[in-house]
């Protein structure tokens, strides 16, 4: 299964070191534990989106995935990818950027020439093959269409998918220089949000951060800066995580304020289950 890992430490400036396969260098766990991709989105003082992404297959180093990267920015968004649409190139690899946002995908819909349809123009911001580029274009589309508003582009994205396309699961994070967002969408993953005060539950603990299946994330910083983190797991023992509900989309705003609102409460028109993914996806998907 794709991961999802993304911070928020707006309006703060801050500095983390992100490993992006934090996993044992044994050939066996190598094997098991490689991904298809994995990348890293941050923003500059200015607000420049800085992407850095490598696809990882047997032809390419992995030593990008090892090597610890720190960087400073306010929202950080980290994706592991285990590739379910389109093969290994870094224009296959997560995450996206359009229009000055970055979004990052977990799950997989299908009916993608008629998604492709409704793009029109927007098909245009599609670099490569996958499914989670055209659902962020969707969600573009529809956020221009509402004169900017990113919460309501990605409502009215996620309500058209699903009512209109095969779906398995449509959980994302998505960035701007100032503010977070996160969606699961339906219940078939799970997605953790964690608003994390200064220091962490017992005070003056800097964040350190790791999943089962690679990223990791470590910041001295927030020792002194609260954060609001969401990932696929949770990632320490901090009591305070809790599981986004299934049509839940969450909003991180530019002084760390969180929103919630349910954008849907009934599942996809036409679910998808592992039975009619094809075998690479249904293996990435169940987490295998």
């Amino acid at each position: 299964m794709c991961r999802l890992f993304g911070l928020s430490a707006a309006p703060q400036r801050v500095r983390a070191t992100f490993w992006l396969l934090d996993a044992p260098d044994s050939l066996s766990e190598q094997s098991r534990r490689e991904p298809d991709g994995v990348g890293l989105g941050t923003f500059a003082a200015g607000g420049a989106a800085l992407v850095e992404k490598q696809p990882i297959a047997a032809y390419q180093d992995a030593q990008f995935a090892r090597e610890a990267r720190e960087r400073e920015s306010t929202t950080f968004v980290a994706h592991v990818r285990y590739a379910t649409t389109g093969g290994m190139q870094p224009r296959n690899t997560h995450p996206f950027e359009q229009h000055g946002r970055l979004f990052a995908h977990n799950g997989v819909l299908h009916g993608l020439d008629e998604l492709d349809a409704e793009l029109g123009a927007y098909l245009g911001l599609v670099h490569g093959d996958t499914d989670s580029e055209r659902f962020f274009a969707l969600v573009t589309q529809r956020t221009d269409s509402h004169g900017g508003d990113v919460t309501a582009g990605i409502t009215d994205a996620v309500r058209w998918i699903a009512d209109r396309l095969p779906v398995y699961a449509l959980n994302v994070v998505l960035t701007t220089a100032t503010n977070l967002w996160a969606l699961r969408y339906p219940d078939t993953h799970d997605l953790f949000v964690l608003e994390r005060a200064a220091g962490g539950p017992h005070g003056g603990r800097h964040l350190d951060h790791a999943g089962r299946a690679g990223i990791r994330a470590r910041s001295a910083h927030l020792s002194e800066f609260p954060a609001v983190v969401v990932a696929s797991e949770r990632t320490d023992e901090d009591p305070g995580w809790r599981a986004l509900e299934p049509g839940e989309l969450l909003y991180v705003d530019g002084g760390l304020r969180t929103h919630s609102t349910t954008v849907l409460d009934t599942p996809p028109r036409y679910p998808l289950s592992l039975a009619q993914l094809d075998s690479r996806a249904a293996a990435a998907q169940s987490g295998r």
